[in-house]
């Protein structure tokens, strides 16, 4: 396993909440849309064991034409030890990527592309939505939807209604709307839907999506191919 070490070259704050960790590229070093990687701080390799308190699964918010490997997270003010670690960081300063992989890349199969996401998890997203702006070949349209209590949402920017190029964008900012506008969306019987989020969450939109007849091959979620039985109640 070969594991990078690479600088720290941005810090962007995207919401009170919510950070951008623009890192190097290291030489040799490559990803796709919807990848992500194991984000790890100094010291998570000092022992016998990897300390795995010091370790993070995180999804990677840039392609790599944009030069810099984006890590976006959400530090709340009472938040774990790598968190608070993590918020005290500065430009240049160290950190360790390794076991990259993408569980959701962009799909192109001539349908619509539903990208349902709660809070930070638009971060995955990030890129699909980028890689459709630059080729939208085999994709008919996509749609995202994200609910984000805070109502501080994320990349407002890019997640834009864009109907000259078949994108549309919404946000909520409680339960009852989004899952009304899941299920809305669940009309479309031959679309692929995009899930990211907490376990929990994935879970409730897998159920919703199963009971508007939504077949488990239509749902992609960022999960290893092993897991995913697990959350498609497929054998």
């Amino acid at each position: 396993m070969q594991i990078y070490w690479t600088k720290i070259n941005e810090i962007i704050e995207e919401t009170p909440e919510i950070k951008t960790y623009m890192l190097d590229c290291p030489e040799g070093f490559t990803w796709e849309e919807g990848s992500h990687t194991h984000f790890a701080l100094e010291g998570f390799n000092a022992g016998d064991k990897p300390n795995r308190s010091l370790i993070r699964h995180m999804s990677i918010s840039t392609l790599p034409h944009e030069s810099s490997i984006g890590i976006t997270t959400r530090i709340r003010e009472q938040c774990s030890e790598f968190k608070s670690i993590l918020r005290n960081l500065e430009v240049g300063q160290e950190v360790a990527i390794f076991k990259t992989h993408s569980n959701v890349p962009l799909k192109r199969e001539d349908k619509n592309v539903y990208l349902l996401s709660s809070g930070v998890g638009l971060a995955t997203f990030r890129p699909l939505v980028l890689d459709y702006f630059e080729r939208v070949d085999n994709v008919n349209q996509i749609h995202s939807l994200n609910i984000d209590s805070s109502k501080d949402f994320l990349f407002t920017n890019i997640f834009e209604s864009a109907p000259d190029r078949a994108f549309t964008s919404q946000f909520v900012d409680n339960r009852k709307d989004y899952y009304e506008e899941v299920k809305k969306l669940a009309a479309d019987k031959e679309g692929l839907f995009y899930v990211v989020g907490s376990d929990e969450f994935l879970v409730q939109n897998i159920e919703v999506l199963h009971e508007q007849g939504i077949d488990p091959e239509q749902i992609m979620l960022d999960k290893h191919e092993q897991e995913l039985p697990e959350f498609l109640n497929t054998k």
